[in-house]
C-alpha cells in the first residue's frame, strides 16, 4: 500500500474473485455472463447518455422525428430532409445500433419505423423544452 492508500483508508482493488464481483454487481451480470455481448447489452440499459449522445446530431434528430410520424425508407428520408442518401444511411445506422429506429424489407426497400413510442415522447418533451425558451 502506498502512503496516501493508508491515509486515506483506500485498498487497490486487483482481479481477484472480491474485483470481479464488483464489476459484475456495477454490470449488473450475473455470473456466466461476461462477454463483450453482456457488456454491450448492461451499457445501453444503464447509460442514457448513450441515447443523448445519438440524439446530438441535428440529422439524427430530424430522422427521429420525422419517423415517429411514419414509416419512410431511406430516399423519402432524404429528400424530405434535403440530405444525401450516403448521410440518411449513415445517420440510420448509428440509430439502428442503439436500437432507436428498426425496419422492414419489401423487396430491396428497407422501410424504418421508431423502434418504440418512448423515443418519440423523448423527443416531443425535447421539442416542448425548447420551445418554452424561445
Amino acid at each position: 500500500m502506498s502512503a496516501r492508500s493508508k491515509r486515506h483508508g483506500f485498498r487497490k482493488i486487483t482481479n481477484s474473485l472480491a474485483h470481479r464481483r464488483l464489476r459484475d454487481r456495477i454490470h449488473r451480470r450475473g455470473p456466466g455472463q461476461a462477454g463483450p455481448q453482456g457488456d454491450e447489452v448492461a451499457r445501453r440499459r444503464r447509460c442514457p447518455a448513450e441515447t443523448f449522445k445519438i440524439l446530438g446530431d441535428p440529422t439524427r434528430v430530424r430522422i427521429a422525428f420525422s419517423l415517429a410520424r411514419e414509416e419512410l425508407c431511406v430516399c423519402d428520408l432524404a429528400n424530405l430532409l434535403g440530405v444525401s442518401q450516403s448521410a440518411v444511411s449513415h445517420s440510420l445506422r448509428a440509430l439502428r445500433q442503439m436500437r432507436l429506429v428498426k425496419f422492414r424489407k419489401e423487396g430491396k426497400i428497407a422501410y424504418y419505423t421508431l423502434d418504440d413510442e418512448h423515443i418519440a415522447h423523448l423527443l416531443d418533451e425535447g421539442f416542448r423544452h425548447v420551445e418554452d425558451f424561445v
